[in-house]
């Protein structure tokens, strides 16, 4: 990682400071394909309530200087709406032995040294101090031909396969939100990738 950039982890209480930084990325990078997010600060208030309400919620900043540029979250699924528990509990998987990671948001500016995997890193450590032995976070699931992907585009699944999780097209849910161009926001087909943790 570039000496000019820190992460640090920030544990239940101490998350709700940095969720203000958390919505005003999640509003910017998201606005980017594959989500298309048309950001709503009091949609990003109710989403983000997960984190204020579990006292095992974890965020990680990514620091330049005082600034926040990045940041990943992170919660049990047992403390995550329903929508989300529910494909674990259909699948025979007890959601209380699942951490889920959220979002890593992070600029345009800051990527491609490091931080992603130091995001994924600082989650399983908390995962594991936790004694949560899987590890998930699930992806908008577009067509490969929409017509609205980026030529240049190019998916994250090698990096997360990397970081040793698997795609599992069994496991799927679908969360709403506003894309641009929306009216109201519809639901839209998410799939889980997990990752077993070693003790």
């Amino acid at each position: 990682m570039s000496e000019s950039l820190r992460l640090q982890r920030f544990v239940g209480p101490a998350v709700a400071q940095y969720l203000p930084d958390v919505a005003r990325l999640r509003i910017a990078v998201f606005r980017e394909w594959p989500y298309l997010y048309d950001g709503d600060p009091a949609y990003e208030e109710g989403y983000l309530r997960t984190y204020t309400a579990s006292p095992r919620s974890v965020v990680v900043a990514a620091f330049d200087g005082g600034r926040v540029v990045g940041a990943a979250t992170g919660v049990p699924l047992a403390d995550e709406p329903p929508e989300l528990r529910q494909p674990f509990v259909d699948a025979g998987i007890d959601p209380a032995r699942v951490f889920y990671c959220g979002e890593s948001v992070l600029l345009p500016a800051y990527r491609g040294r490091g931080v992603g995997v130091g995001f994924f890193a600082a989650r399983e450590a908390h995962a594991r101090a936790l004694g949560l032995p899987l590890s998930a976070f699930c992806a908008v699931d577009r067509r490969p031909d929409d017509p609205r992907r980026p030529h240049a585009y190019v998916p994250l699944d090698a990096f997360w396969g990397r970081r040793g999780y698997r795609r599992h097209p069994e496991l799927r849910a679908a969360l709403a939100w506003q894309e641009l161009g929306e009216a109201a926001a519809t639901p839209k087909p998410m799939v889980f990738w997990t990752k077993a943790l070693a003790p």
